[in-house]
């Protein structure tokens, strides 16, 4: 025979499953936002940059998608380029003069030899990305995520200041 359930355990049982059944109560009435995940540009009825031309200087490309893109010396200064994304691309050569690269993410893309002078570059996620003799005087970095080899390869060429923001190029990398 088991022991009868003794009175204080019993209390305490119904008090656990009344706070629970609560608990599931209130998780029910607060409203929940719709999360969005992230997919390849053709599900979210966007596309990805299909015609790259050599060309393509002062262009409106924000929020564009350059996925795995051949860039390699094509002249983009001047371009609207705030929050593209540029992944896993070639730059190597690229005329980004002067370009706004704000908010971009370019993860994983090659800048090698690059011209990047004034460019702006704030906040931009540059992880994996290289930037082997790039020119960046004059470019903006301010809060850019990029690789701690990286950065103290451009702060070792670091020089002038943004035409555009005002900041020099040494104090957006943080270089000491």
């Amino acid at each position: 025979m088991s022991a009868p359930a003794r009175p204080c355990c019993l209390g305490l049982k119904r008090f656990a499953l009344s706070f629970v059944v609560l608990l599931f109560g209130v998780l029910l009435l607060v409203p929940v936002r719709p999360v969005q995940a992230i997919t390849a540009p053709e599900l979210r009825g966007q596309r990805a940059v299909q015609e790259i031309v050599p060309d393509m200087h002062g262009l409106d490309l924000k929020e564009k998608e350059f996925l795995k893109a051949d860039l390699q010396g094509v002249n983009l200064s001047g371009s609207d380029l705030r929050g593209a994304v540029i992944n896993t691309s070639l730059l190597q050569g690229a005329d980004l003069q002067g370009a706004d690269l704000s908010d971009v993410v370019a993860f994983a893309s090659r800048f090698d030899a690059a011209d990047l002078s004034n460019a702006v570059l704030t906040n931009a996620m540059l992880m994996q990305s290289r930037f082997t003799d790039a020119r960046i005087e004059g470019a903006d970095f301010t809060d850019a995520v990029i690789d701690l080899p990286q950065l103290k390869a451009l702060c070792s060429r670091a020089s002038g200041v943004n035409e555009r923001t005002g900041v020099s190029t040494r104090d957006s990398l943080g270089c000491r």
